[in-house]
């Protein structure tokens, strides 16, 4: 039997689970007018079972390679990680295309807060690590406006216009393990 299945099922059968130490969830937001600020969450979770798609981020393990500033993000001014310690994600009825990629809709919840998603990216075709392992690669994008979750501090910028700019980016750049049934 292959390990690489031609079919338009959107993920081979089985459920697939995130390796954390190989995958990467991340947001992106415009910053002083001038470029893009990054970062990402060290500690979450993704599930994938047919074409559903969970996954939760722990507030807690923002980073932005400062803990000043991993510090405001965790105050009620941005994510308020006491009264809101989780970012949840959920997504049904993902499609692939014939090419890999893909689209579909979801929901959000941030600050308590949920709201559905339009998302887009791109799915590989599963193969075997050295240790006998099957992955699956699998990258998701969408656009929300942080203000609709209550993440609206912001400053104003001395050139014009506002510090942060109100899109946001989500990436998730994940690499699936099928796990044993």
């Amino acid at each position: 039997m292959s390990i690489v299945e031609s079919t338009t099922q959107f993920a081979p059968p089985g459920s697939w689970t995130a390796d954390p130490v190989h995958s990467n969830v991340s947001f992106e937001v415009e910053y002083a007018g001038v470029s893009t600020f990054r970062g990402g969450f060290r500690e979450f979770t993704a599930e994938l079972a047919g074409s559903t798609l969970v996954g939760t981020a722990k507030v807690e393990s923002v980073d932005v390679k400062d803990d000043n500033l991993n510090g405001h993000l965790l105050s009620p001014d941005f994510f308020d990680a006491q009264r809101y310690p989780e970012i949840t994600f959920r997504a049904e009825g993902l499609e692939r295309g014939e090419d890999g990629t893909l689209e579909g809709t979801g929901e959000i919840t941030i600050k308590g807060v949920t709201r559905p998603i339009r998302l887009a990216g791109r799915i590989g075709s599963p193969n075997v690590d050295p240790f006998g392992n099957v992955k699956l690669g699998l990258t998701l994008e969408a656009t929300v406006d942080r203000n609709e979750f209550g993440v609206s501090w912001n400053a104003p910028n001395q050139g014009g216009g506002n510090y942060l700019g109100d899109a946001v980016e989500l990436v998730a750049d994940l690499i699936l393990v099928r796990q044993e049934a």
